[in-house]
């Protein structure tokens, strides 16, 4: 804002509003004596007991409290800030804002022109959705994907016919038309300085902010194209990073918000709509950003991120825990959901239902995913590997400033984890958010382990027996045994393994080789390749002796797999009820650990 609104002009704009008006434009009113009534719009109820008051120009809430102004519906109902609020009532009112610098003005007379015209494109592309010629493709698809007419209508969903000057032709009649349509991202300009569409034979989706206007657009290729999905580039009016696809539809249609799902594409949020499930928004092409954590966390207490299974899956679901983190207050919280395999919120919802999609057992709380990706290939009934989850977990917790019960919770569970003492992790915790470092806390942690490291261990041996004998990778029963394996460090076994695979007449010369650029590795390899003396040994070590030497060791990499997850079992449980899928897990996992003990005894 350039220059301060003046308080004179704000009493003149009150005393111009009706309270009456802004807020039966959002809530039917009805008239019960001297006041107007209605169900409250911030909290959920089914006798009225909010009131407002045309006399005193107010609004009051028996039931939750909340009361104010139009300037504070408004900053409530949409949350606006306080300046665009004065904003909307000045236009309604016909008022222009007195500033300081006539700059500001200017600038926002720039911006209106271009939500007019964004709204204009998304009127074209919804009209050719309904009377193009070619839109049966579109229809069609929809139609295949299970989307009414009335959730099309609702989502404005269009059609970008397959011409080049489709938009132009309409809406671009002159050199300073073009030139605004270049600005909201609608058009490109190639290198004569012409103008074609940015959106051709595409379903598009418009995006609107959460005062309802136009501000982008989306696109989908219904053929093999590049790419799949468009997005409108940023622009004066529409910055991907602040924005939420959906948010402005789920407000309108849900007086109370529970939780926010965010999803990754448009078309979840459509399907999601259409199975009665309006609280679902997507982040436009990125991570959730603070800007998107933040506007949502003003609107509710439980944000659930909703991903593929796969790796990008997991990856956008990483960041968004990373941003999550410094926004966090006690009573906030953010919930992780993967689907499974081959299946995205569309898919699963047609699949298999709402209240399947709706079930709070997919749902990880931020500190159960916390603590499994971190300790994901970690043997945490090591020293080591409980000090390495001390040290990588502490700056994670140290981003919690406005969550203090949280952080005592995590803290709490850390002890568990590692048995290092919640004193000594409280104080490694204060110097990280000191100095930004943190330093291995390890006094609690059993040295006579740690003096022992020197002892090969069981992953060491497993690459060790793989270079003496390479054919010991062409084992049908591999692949199975290696998927049970969750220890730090399995995946390079598992990289050598394939490369094994796929090169059957392999040697350790090729092995080496196939690391020439990752020269670290390439010498670790040399090094634990079976030295002259131990060629000559192989005469006493036949091929079964190397098999079941190899095999063995991966037995007890599961072994130790099976007794990381009976301690984090232990240590959950200690500190919170497990789910029926955990239990059952622990009695698996009890199972066959009682009879690998009955085969050893037998043995």
């Amino acid at each position: 804002m350039a220059g301060r609104i003046p308080q004179h002009f704000i009493d003149e704009l009150l005393s111009r509003t009706d309270v009456v008006d802004i807020v039966d434009a959002y809530v039917p009113l009805k008239k019960g004596g001297k006041n107007h009534q209605a169900c409250c719009p911030f909290h959920e109820e089914k006798t009225p007991s909010f009131t407002v008051s045309q006399q005193k120009q107010f609004y009051h809430c028996f039931g939750c409290g909340a009361n104010g102004s139009a300037i504070s519906f408004l900053m409530e109902y949409l949350h606006m800030d306080f300046v665009e609020a004065i904003e909307d009532l000045a236009s309604r009112a016909g008022m222009e804002i007195p500033r300081e610098a006539a700059v500001f003005s200017q600038s926002n007379n720039q911006s209106s022109e271009l939500y007019e015209l964004m709204e204009m494109a998304t009127s074209f592309y919804a009209k050719q959705l309904r009377k193009h010629s070619q839109a049966d493709s579109v229809i069609s698809y929809l139609k295949g994907r299970g989307i009414s007419g009335e959730i099309a209508a609702e989502f404005e969903l269009g059609f970008a016919p397959p011409g080049w000057d489709s938009l132009m032709g309409e809406l671009g009649g002159s050199d300073n038309a073009s030139k605004r349509l270049l600005k909201i991202g609608a058009v490109i300009e190639n290198d004569n300085g012409g103008y074609y569409d940015r959106f051709r034979n595409r379903l598009t989706f418009p995006i609107r902010d959460q005062r309802g206007r136009a501000i982008g657009m989306g696109g989908r290729v219904l053929d093999d194209s590049k790419p799949k999905y468009l997005n409108s580039p940023e622009t004066p009016i529409f910055h991907k990073g602040r924005e939420l696809y959906g948010l402005y539809q789920a407000r309108k249609a849900l007086k109370d918000i529970g939780n926010l799902f965010v999803v990754e594409g448009y078309m979840d949020v459509i399907a999601l709509a259409q199975f009665g499930i309006r609280n679902a928004v997507a982040s436009l092409g990125t991570a959730a950003t603070p800007e998107h954590l933040e506007k949502m966390f003003r609107i509710t207490n439980k944000v659930v991120f909703c991903f593929d299974g796969d790796e990008a899956g997991k990856k956008a679901a990483w960041r968004g825990l990373e941003n999550s983190l410094p926004l966090l207050k006690d009573d906030k919280q953010v919930y992780f959901m993967f689907l499974p395999e081959g299946e995205d919120p569309d898919t699963f919802v047609r699949n298999k239902g709402k209240d399947a999609f709706l079930d709070t057992n997919l749902q990880l709380p931020l500190s159960e995913y916390l603590f499994n990706y971190l300790s994901e290939g970690m043997d945490l009934t090591s020293p080591e590997d409980q000090a390495s989850m001390a040290k990588v977990t502490l700056p994670f917790i140290g981003k919690l400033s406005s969550a203090p019960a949280l952080t005592s919770i995590l803290l709490r569970k850390l002890t568990g984890i590692t048995r290092i003492p919640g004193d000594e992790l409280n104080q490694q915790l204060e110097e990280y958010r000191k100095t930004g470092t943190v330093n291995s806390p390890l006094r609690n942690v059993n040295k006579q382990a740690i003096r022992n490291t020197g002892q090969q261990s069981l992953l060491t041996e497993s690459i060790k027996l793989l270079l003496r004998k390479p054919e010991l990778a062409l084992d049908d029963s591999l692949e199975s045994k290696l998927a049970e394996i969750k220890i730090n460090g399995i995946e390079f076994l598992v990289e050598i393994v394939k490369y094994i695979q796929s090169n059957p007449n392999t040697t350790i010369a090729g092995i080496t080789e196939n690391y020439r650029d990752r020269e670290k590795i390439r010498q670790r390899l040399i090094e634990l390749a079976p030295s002259e003396s131990q060629y000559a040994a192989d005469d006493n070590f036949s091929d079964e002796n190397l098999r079941e030497s190899f095999l063995s060791s991966l037995e007890k990499l599961k072994e130790k797999t099976n007794q990381s997850k009976l301690h984090a079992f232990g240590n959950l449980s200690s500190t919170e009820e497990l789910t029926d899928k955990m239990k059952n897990e622990l009695r698996s996992l009890g199972n066959n650990r009682e009879n690998s003990e009955n085969d050893s005894t037998e043995t």
